[in-house]
């Protein structure tokens, strides 16, 4: 597994960690289950951490020395990326010939790595996305930086060089084929799983005792990484609409914003805080910096419902966390959200990109119970539909496929 800009071991929900992190982190684990060795390289920020940490049975994290012991912007990475692979290499060559079967490169930047290493080593590479340049500049949030033209570049020639796509939705498929011409008979679509044993339903109101939260409050909550792309603004301006519309309410509402800074939103972190001001919406607005899984199945189970307005989304992975502990979702009607959420069912899409649309889900979802009640039982429902057993299933599969044209045929 390749993850050159952003480690497992880190946090998710701030920096560049969020759910590329869960995902290489979930789906090793349970590939690990099933008798497949996992070693993940990430490149080491820090001159504390260890060379090799055991992230599980079967998964090890190797801390690849490549660039100055920090966090380096994206757009600085691939000046760091020949130093990347010749760390790689260095590891592989430890071992006898063929010790790895496969290259799973996550993200555009692990997939550069992954082609010359392919080569080297003549085995197949796999890649999955995660995110697509053309795809976020083609919804890009409003001051936010539009993707470089070298990304777009190196992404197609990823796609072009690997044995095997993992795409999480269908659309995301589409947009492989369409946007950046991927032979569509080495597409696979492998949807995301959730980790059912940790974010599963559970008391909301020993939920909202333990996060200080009022048992009769109206709790709505974005969770992820502050940043224009994942659009938590739109939650605090849908907030003052509703509160114009329903003053009583401000004394029982509360918007929980847990994350933090990331990408573009680094250079301005404290914009929400501002704006929230600006709204007039600072007293019911509580801002939470990233927490630990169970903590954070916490604030899934004592909300009335999670906000996800994101511009784009490979998938959504907070959207399918909050359904598990039987939360329902409103979420922006675009990428893989619409897979992960059912319309009506599990929750709400929102076609239109303003604040009173929002506003007019969240009034109905906190303001009548028993469809409440309803979207809740229908997002458990819905994501228990995803386990990571089944994405690794789906993974193994593309393994075999890409590994079956490399196979050299017996000899008599």
């Amino acid at each position: 597994m390749l993850s050159m800009h952003t480690s497992p071991l880190e946090q998710p929900g701030t920096g560049d960690a969020g759910g590329m992190n869960v995902y290489v982190v979930e789906l090793s684990r349970q590939l690990a289950a099933f008798g497949t060795e996992v070693e993940i390289f990430t490149r080491a920020t820090s001159s504390r951490v260890q060379p090799a940490v055991e992230l599980a049975p079967g998964v090890t994290v190797h801390h690849a020395a490549a660039g100055p012991f920090e966090d380096i912007g994206r757009e600085d990475l691939p000046a760091w990326l020949c130093a990347f692979t010749a760390d790689v290499l260095r590891a592989e060559a430890a071992h006898e010939p063929g010790w790895f079967d496969v290259i799973h490169s996550h993200y555009w930047l692990s997939g550069q790595v992954g082609l010359a290493l392919a080569r080297r080593w003549a085995v197949p590479l796999v890649h999955t996305a995660h995110t697509l340049a053309k795809v976020k500049n083609s919804a890009l949030a409003h001051g936010d930086r539009p993707e470089p033209p070298h990304r777009i570049v190196g992404e197609q020639e990823v796609i072009a060089g690997a044995s095997r796509l993992i795409a999480s939705t269908a659309d995301e498929r589409r947009h492989l084929i369409d946007l950046y011409s991927a032979d569509p008979d080495l597409v696979d679509v492998v949807a995301p799983g959730v980790d059912l044993d940790v974010f599963r339903p559970g008391d909301p109101l020993a939920a909202r005792t333990r996060l200080g939260i009022s048992p009769d409050a109206v709790l709505l909550a974005f969770v992820g990484r502050i940043q224009p792309l994942k659009a938590p603004d739109m939650l605090l301006r849908a907030t003052a609409h509703l509160l114009t519309r329903e003053p009583a309410l401000r004394d029982r509402l509360v918007v929980a914003v847990v994350g933090g800074p990331s990408g573009s939103g680094l250079d301005r972190p404290d914009a929400l805080v501002k704006l929230a001001a600006e709204l007039g919406i600072s007293d019911v607005v509580r801002f939470q910096p990233p927490v630990p899984q169970p903590e954070l199945a916490d604030w899934y189970r004592a909300a009335s419902a999670v906000v996800v307005p994101s511009h784009s989304e490979s998938f959504g992975l907070v959207a399918l966390e909050a359904q598990a502990c039987g939360t329902p979702v409103v979420a922006a009607a675009v990428g893989g959200l619409r897979t992960a959420v059912r319309h009506g069912v599990s929750g709400i899409l929102v076609e239109e990109r303003h604040p009173a649309a929002y506003a007019d889900a969240l009034a109905r979802v906190a303001g009548q119970p028993r469809w409440r009640r309803r979207l809740a039982a229908g997002a458990l429902a819905r994501a228990v539909e995803f386990g990571w057993s089944a994405t690794a299933r789906g993974v193994l599969a593309g393994y075999r496929d890409a590994a079956a044209p490399m196979a050299v045929p017996a000899t008599a």
